[in-house]
């Protein structure tokens, strides 16, 4: 502990007299390999996902893990902006980056998109995969 954690800490003591200093734990090193596989899976490891081509869905059908929704907000200058899922629920992150179908000017609010969610780079949920929605 640094000089201001110390200070801090018996602060507290004098409001909890039965405050005890915290030790540092190690993190378990008995993991199985059910445990790193998740740990994987949340840090966007997406080896054990099936590529799926462009040709596959072009047809205008929704693949499984894809969803509908539309543009609510795009900002051009940062590249970024917001969905709403047609299912409901919160708004939903996405970088212009993630945009494999479609052109970059043609995100503007009200603008029929598909996504599939994944995560941003600090591990947030945020749509990957987006196309913009053939007209019906």
């Amino acid at each position: 502990m640094n000089a201001r954690q110390k200070r801090l800490f018996e602060e507290a003591r004098k409001r909890n007299p039965d405050l005890k200093i915290p030790t540092e734990t190690q993190p378990p090193s008995d993991w199985s390999e059910a445990d790193l596989a998740l740990v994987k899976q949340g840090v966007g490891d997406k080896t054990g996902k099936p590529a799926q081509s462009a040709a596959e869905t072009q047809d205008g059908e929704v693949s499984s893990g894809e969803q509908k929704g539309s543009v609510v907000t795009y900002f051009e200058a940062k590249g970024f902006g917001f969905l709403r899922p047609d299912d409901g629920g919160r708004d939903i992150f996405f970088h212009v980056s993630r945009l494999v179908e479609g052109l970059a000017t043609d995100l503007r609010p009200g603008t029929r998109v598909m996504y599939e969610l994944g995560m941003d780079r600090t591990g947030k949920m945020a749509a990957s995969s987006i196309r913009i929605a053939p007209p019906e």
